[in-house]
């Protein structure tokens, strides 16, 4: 009985330990994964501006951590972001518009910065319509 009591004392004194780092992980899974979610919102829009030959715009609700590909007055693909992944969205701007020809209409660069507690990243968007984080 008593090695079994020192044995659950040893494996909750190391739990303890664990977990701030288990949850710092996960953070920064669902931010990266927030990231490549974005990031694949972008990459679709621009795609179907060029497709479509007419603007695609891409609106970032930040107050719902909504995404919405807007090509004309259809609305083409709207994302979830805070919901699926757990995150808060910061926007430099509340849209980005892509012309037919794929490139950036409009005005300068874009940035989307995504957190979930300590974890951040920021996704940028040229005004030429390329991507990187």
């Amino acid at each position: 009985m008593i090695e079994i009591t020192i044995t659950l004392c040893i494996l909750g004194i190391l739990t303890a330990i664990a977990m701030p780092e288990a949850t710092k992980l996960l953070d920064r899974v669902r931010v990266r994964s927030a990231v490549a979610d974005i990031e694949s919102t972008f990459n679709g829009a621009r795609h179907l501006a060029i497709a479509r030959s007419a603007q695609a715009e891409v609106h970032i609700d930040a107050g719902a951590r909504r995404l919405y590909v807007i090509v004309g007055s259809d609305t083409a693909r709207k994302r979830d972001i805070g919901t699926e992944h757990g995150v808060e969205l910061s926007p430099s701007r509340d849209h980005m518009i892509y012309s037919a020809t794929g490139a950036g209409y409009g005005a300068a660069n874009l940035s989307v910065v995504v957190k979930r507690n300590l974890a951040v990243d920021t996704v940028f968007v040229s005004r030429l319509g390329r991507i990187r984080h």
